[in-house]
């Protein structure tokens, strides 16, 4: 089994942890987590976008000029696309962007994560944070302490308000909990710190 230390808020050491090799030591399969982050990222999009054809444009009606004689190119309506206020051509209208993936690719994609981030030694657990307040500074203390990089990624058990509201601040760092965890932020960050109790869960969850 794969083991990690396991460290206290203040960067000490405080004892080892084994982790799951079915979830933590798998051989990473990166066809499923390139879905998995394809899937994430196309799902985030709005697809609200739109533009106005020449028939949705107002005005236009009438014929500009007769059809012959006048010597200038025949014109049927001033909302033609290639007039000034005409209508957009092959414009984008709204409609959906969403990437459904089957169960099985993504509790692949969730395992090959995390096993990737055990492997480049890139995952801190840590016994538990605990804030006396909610205060930035305190959090900034924990995280340097902890020799957390630049962008860390910070899962909790369960909602800790103190934890989320004294990070969402600082620049590169984010809270989730288990239950909202994601193929695309594991891989997105440098440090991915592990509260203890979350380590249960998630080998509870993808058992």
């Amino acid at each position: 089994m794969a083991t990690v230390p396991v460290y206290s808020q203040k960067g000490r050491k405080t004892s080892d942890l084994e982790l799951a090799d079915a979830i933590f030591a798998i051989e990473p399969n990166a066809d499923a987590m390139h879905l998995a982050v394809v899937s994430y990222l196309a799902n985030q999009r709005q697809g609200t976008q739109s533009t106005l054809t020449r028939s949705e444009v107002s005005g236009g009606g009438a014929k500009p000029w007769r059809q012959k004689g006048t010597g200038r190119a025949r014109q049927g309506s001033t909302r033609s696309p290639q007039w000034t206020h005409g209508g957009i051509a092959l414009g984008p209208k709204p409609r959906t962007y969403k990437v459904n993936l089957n169960k099985k690719v993504k509790r692949l994609a969730m395992k090959s994560a995390l096993s990737t981030k055990v492997a480049d030694e890139e995952i801190k657990v840590v016994n538990k944070i605990e804030l006396d307040a909610i205060k930035t500074k305190e959090m900034v203390e924990v995280l340097t302490k902890l020799k957390a990089a630049k962008k860390t990624l910070i899962v909790t058990p369960e909602v800790d308000e103190k934890i989320y509201k004294s990070a969402r601040n600082i620049e590169g760092v984010k809270v989730v909990t288990v239950n909202t965890l994601c193929v695309y932020d594991i891989l997105n960050c440098d440090t991915f710190l592990v509260l203890k109790d979350a380590v249960k869960k998630i080998e509870e969850v993808y058992a």
